[in-house]
């Protein structure tokens, strides 16, 4: 799933994502770079990032 597909699935992960340093979730890298992806050309923990995307789908979820 691109990131951009999580982000209109989940609209509710755009902080998590600008909380960890990836801002641009509307430029043209983000229509077909995964998380992982995303992730790692920024320099950002892939780990911590799904743990933080998960824990608030979950909590929207509830």
């Amino acid at each position: 799933m691109s990131i951009t597909e999580v982000v209109s699935k989940y609209p509710q992960t755009v902080p998590v994502f600008m909380e960890h340093g990836m801002g641009c979730l509307g430029c043209a890298a983000a229509r077909f770079e995964n998380i992982e992806q995303g992730a790692l050309a920024h320099g950002i923990d892939v780990d911590s990032l799904i743990t933080a995307l998960n824990k608030k789908v979950s909590q929207v979820a509830e």
